[in-house]
């Protein structure tokens, strides 16, 4: 089972914080995954009104199976920038949700990717299908 609704993309805005800083003075690659993941943590409660919490409460946990991400340019110390994601495919087992990372003073991308998602239970840690109330509130 494999649908493709038209799904809609948020964003979110965050500021470069200190730690987020590596030793060439700009934020270090891994952390635009951690960007991505704090937005979407924002977005599911706040635009599918199905949080994290509700999630793991119900026995569901997402689980990343592949990421990838395409670096443009740095973000540095200071710079306040726009997440914004979207899903792309939504499946029997997952989704996958695509992104991409603007500074907001020069509107230019900072990069771009996607994340597969993998739907699992979270007692036996294993894939679970993804529900139709799943489907109904990520289909907007």
């Amino acid at each position: 089972m494999e649908t493709n609704p038209a799904f809609s993309k948020f964003q979110t805005e965050f500021k470069v914080r200190p730690d987020d800083i590596d030793m060439f003075n700009h934020v270090h690659n891994s952390t635009y995954f951690d960007y991505v993941l704090a937005a979407r943590y924002e977005q599911m409660q706040e635009f599918y009104h199905m949080s994290m919490e509700e999630f793991l409460s119900q026995g569901y946990g997402w689980v990343v199976k592949t990421a990838y991400v395409d670096y443009k340019r740095p973000l540095a110390l200071g710079d306040t920038f726009i997440v914004e994601t979207g899903i792309t495919i939504l499946s029997e087992r997952g989704c996958k949700v695509e992104f991409k990372i603007t500074n907001k003073k020069t509107t230019k991308i900072c990069c771009d990717g996607w994340f597969d998602y993998v739907l699992i239970d979270t007692k036996t840690g294993r894939s679970a299908k993804v529900t139709a109330e799943m489907i109904s509130r990520y289909s907007i």
